[in-house]
């Protein structure tokens, strides 16, 4: 086919392109790619991520999945002029099915890039693909659930998170770990992972500099002349030229560097593009990290004066952990001291457990929104972080790097009262505590051999008394707060290693994990054993263990690259939405209610009853009933509770933080139908009572959006956004997850305890200010 005969045909024979200036579609066929598929060959795979729109310009093609026995599910016939891959590019899911040719196909892909700037600019497209997508949506769900198509598409990707390096952009990223006495980097490459390189240069004996490089799985050392950060580029740029032509770059290769800092407070929720503000407000929260934070601010500027034309982004240890809730980060002070000091729980750590939560996920080929995970982080720091469904919601150290467990040189929690022990007693002052705490203590401190975990194991072997308490102390510590976290999330699904000591010490993990079979922990220990070098990871529980013990590669460097590509994106998307005119989302204020399964209000109201609308709801087809029921907790009784229609397969109950503890239970904050661990609650009706054994959430907060308003908007389903709403108490709301669906209208919903704290009442607007993330 030429390209006038292509071009005829799009304008005579494709509906997307009805309206379009001829001149319009020359350019979309222009900008994209014709290809030839044969019968039978794969267009799109089930698990693709989504990186073009298709128009099938000859022959006939299928939309299908595998079914549970091995057969096909057929959705559609697809037939030339029609289109498909729009669900993908629109929802930013990846791919929930195939596109199969049926004979051989002529096919146009129009790339994501052309269909962004051509396509969605022109109303009438923007219609008719919403349009399409809710139709093709709804057939979809007679067959096959959202939840199973999406099940499915990360069962089938290779790489469902993202976690790759890989852009469409050639060249190398940087990335910086600037500390007192080690600066830690790594070079990769965004088309080859070959190139890696990752580098240490260690200025610890004050006299000397020793240059580590590995690359190509080759380490190799030199010593040289003492260096200070006015030499770090030099000396990295030098040191390179040891490793040979293929490792070679030049600082015009260089399209984004990513710098660790250790402190971010409850100012950063994630990575940051940075921006003379961002270097301001990591000045200020240097009062948290004094030691830390001034050092990681002198390298970024020396890093923004050698390599002024790129983006360089803040990746923040303590961002991850932002989604804790209020009763797991206050310390039992005086509430002011919070207020006025910022005085709480951060966490540390935070970019190696978000990426063991993704690649747990990954690994186990489950959505990371049904997973219950525990991350345990074992290096020269050491913590464990509670995640539930992808949200940090507890971690083992606290507003500083210190507290938690016994770790190599460093004391973990301790009485506060030991410490005015010492200064009262022994005349120690505050630097003197600090260094104890921090390098003389832990496994070194009570063994009184070293920081090094297999020396310590090597001691023990022959009897060392100290040895064998360090390291019985330490483990215990660890299978203690394993416990405890699988309390705190009310089950636990993936067990997850991480960290020098978590990937070399079998010993470590197993007596980490001795005694927790009765949990659904169950360690194979002949392969917890004989693990070597893991790779990327590895799995180390019992095929019969119901919850999956793993070891995932730590990487601290690739991970701040990885975090530094995902805050460059979400940047740019920011950037996109602001050039835009500003567009308010109404906000809805929603109070306690209950959705009830049918077998339940049949319970509740009498055998066949049908619930009762009493008045229509912002989102199409959901309404409020006449019905009302009494919930009753273990210690109290909330009544008059509202019923929402219509019912759905499984009772849910929304209520608002402060009623918890009226009622006696503490339900997690999840989205709306994530059940999995939640409490139960008894329901009182007219004709009876049910006790359901789950159920219970705090609903978090959420944007509905059609796929037309999140085309406007452009966002994608599963974001995480901060919502500014103004008024008299003018604000910002964090962690607000957009929720598309072609069945949804334009609505952002907080509950009442959301509302009554901001001032905010149904009907005030609110209007998107950033992404938070892009899960």
């Amino acid at each position: 086919m030429t390209p006038t005969e292509l071009k005829k045909f799009l304008y005579a024979s494709v509906p997307l392109f009805d309206g379009f200036d001829p001149a319009a579609i020359d350019e979309v066929a222009d900008e994209s790619e014709l290809r030839t598929f044969e019968g039978s060959e794969a267009i799109i795979e089930c698990g693709d991520e989504g990186s073009f729109i298709g128009v099938l310009v000859s022959g006939h093609a299928q939309v299908s999945v595998a079914d549970s026995t091995g057969g096909r599910l057929v959705f559609c016939e697809l037939q030339a002029g029609e289109v498909f891959g729009e669900m993908s590019l629109l929802t930013g899911d990846r791919t929930v099915a195939d596109v199969i040719a049926g004979n051989r196909c002529f096919v146009l892909l129009i790339p994501q890039e052309v269909f962004n700037a051509r396509i969605l600019s022109n109303p009438r497209a923007v219609t008719y693909l919403s349009k399409l997508l809710a139709h093709r949506t709804r057939a979809q769900a007679v067959d096959l659930t959202s939840r199973q198509m999406h099940d499915q598409a990360v069962t089938h990707s290779s790489d469902p998170y993202a976690l790759s390096l890989h852009t469409e952009v050639p060249g190398k990223i940087m990335a910086l770990n600037i500390g007192l006495s080690q600066i830690r980097f790594g070079v990769y490459d965004t088309r080859d992972d070959g190139l890696a390189v990752h580098g240490v240069i260690d200025c610890g004996d004050g006299e000397h500099a020793y240059v580590t490089l590995t690359a190509g799985g080759v380490v190799t050392t030199r010593e040289r002349q003492v260096c200070t950060l006015d030499d770090l580029f030099p000396v990295i740029f030098e040191s390179m030229l040891s490793l040979g032509d293929k490792y070679l770059f030049t600082p015009y290769e260089v399209v984004a560097v990513g710098h660790r800092v250790v402190h971010g407070g409850s100012k950063f929720s994630s990575s940051v593009v940075i921006t003379p503000q961002v270097l301001a407000d990591i000045e200020t929260l240097a009062t948290y990290a004094p030691l830390h934070n001034p050092i990681n601010l002198d390298g970024i500027r020396r890093a923004m004066k050698f390599l002024p034309d790129v983006p360089h982004v803040a990746v923040f240890d303590t961002a991850f952990h932002q989604s804790l809730p209020p009763y797991a980060y206050l310390y039992g002070l005086p509430y002011e001291w919070y207020k006025q000091e910022g005085i709480r729980r951060y966490g540390f750590h935070g970019t190696s457990h978000r990426f063991v939560s993704l690649k747990s996920a990954e690994i186990v080929r489950r959505p990371l929104g049904e997973l219950e995970i525990i991350s345990c982080h074992l290096g020269l720091g050491a913590s464990i972080c509670a995640i539930d469904h992808g949200r940090s919601v507890d971690t083992t150290m606290g507003m500083t790097p210190s507290d938690g467990l016994i770790m190599p040189s460093r004391a973990g929690s301790i009485d506060p009262a030991v410490m005015t022990h010492l200064m009262r007693h022994y005349k120690l002052g505050p630097d003197e505590i600090e260094t104890m705490i921090n390098s003389q203590s832990g496994l070194k401190g009570i063994s009184g051999i070293s920081s090094d975990i297999h020396e310590i194991e090597a001691a023990a072997n022959e009897g060392h008394h100290r040895a064998l308490l360090a390291h019985k102390a330490f483990c215990y510590q660890i299978r203690k707060n394993i416990g405890a976290y699988v309390a705190a999330m009310g089950g636990v699904d993936v067990l997850a290693f991480t960290g020098a000591i978590g990937e070399t010490s079998p010993t470590v993990r197993s007596l980490a994990c001795q005694g927790l079979a009765y949990m659904g922990i169950k360690l194979d220990e002949e392969k917890n054993r004989k693990l070597g070098a893991s790779g990327a990871h590895a799995v180390i529980s019992t095929d019969d263990s119901p919850v999956k013990i793993l070891v995932v590669a730590n990487n601290d460097e690739r991970l701040l690259a990885w975090e530094t590509l995902r805050a460059i994106e979400r940047s740019q998307i920011t950037l996109a939405i602001k050039e835009q005119p500003e567009e308010p989302i109404p906000i809805e204020v929603s109070a306690h209610h209950a959705h009830l399964a049918q077998a339940d209000v049949d319970k509740l109201f009498g055998v066949g009853h049908e619930l009762t609308p009493e008045h229509e709801l912002s989102q199409p087809g959901q309404f409020a009933c006449k019905e009302k029921v009494n919930l009753i907790g273990p210690k109290g009784k909330i009544t008059g509770v509202r019923v929402l229609g219509p019912t759905r397969k499984e009772t849910q109950i929304e209520i608002a933080m402060t009623e918890q503890f009226k009622v006696g239970v503490q339900p997690p904050i999840r989205e709306s139908g994530d059940l999995a661990n939640t409490p139960g609650i008894v329901l009182e009706g007219p004709a009876g009572t049910v006790q359901i054994e789950r159920g219970v959430i705090c609903a978090q907060r959420h944007i509905h959006m059609s796929p037309d308003d999140a085309m406007r908007f452009r966002l994608r389903d599963k974001y995480v956004v901060q919502v500014r709403v103004e008024g008299a108490r003018e604000l910002i709301f964090g962690d607000v997850v957009v929720r598309v669906n072609p069945n949804y209208r334009l609505a952002m919903h907080i509950d009442t305890d959301e509302g009554n704290a901001a001032n905010i009442s149904t009907g005030m607007l609110g209007y998107i200010e950033e992404i938070q993330s892009r899960n």
